[in-house]
């Protein structure tokens, strides 16, 4: 089940993704009134070099935090961004979806 697309910006990629208003955040687990909670994800990055998983198909473990009102991507996030060498303007899109010890998929397509 898709849980949000995003189209990135400078601020996602350098500070932390922020989850779009529209994100269905009912499949992530509650944060029962901790800052943040742990998502282990399968990253699959899809560019003009072919498919990829980061890192080697292995989950990596995403750090959902409340920053300001709002849900943002912290750590993990920001070293697979770093890894993919992902910009501004390049899509993401998650996913809850069981697979190989993981919670949830993330596709990241880079458009540049």
């Amino acid at each position: 089940m898709e849980i949000f697309t995003k189209q990135l910006t400078s601020i996602d990629i350098e500070r932390g993704l922020v989850l779009p208003p529209d994100s269905k955040l009912e499949s992530l687990p509650p944060f029962h009134g901790a800052r943040t909670i742990e998502l282990s994800t399968m990253v699959v990055v899809q560019s003009a070099a072919g498919i990829t998983t980061l890192p080697g198909g292995e989950p990596v473990t995403i750090h959902c935090s409340t920053r300001s009102g709002n849900l943002a991507f912290t750590r993990g996030w920001l070293d697979i961004a770093r890894c993919a060498g992902l910009g501004s303007g390049d899509i993401v899109t998650f996913y809850q979806e069981v697979n190989g010890g993981a919670q949830y998929k993330m596709i990241v397509r880079s458009v540049g």
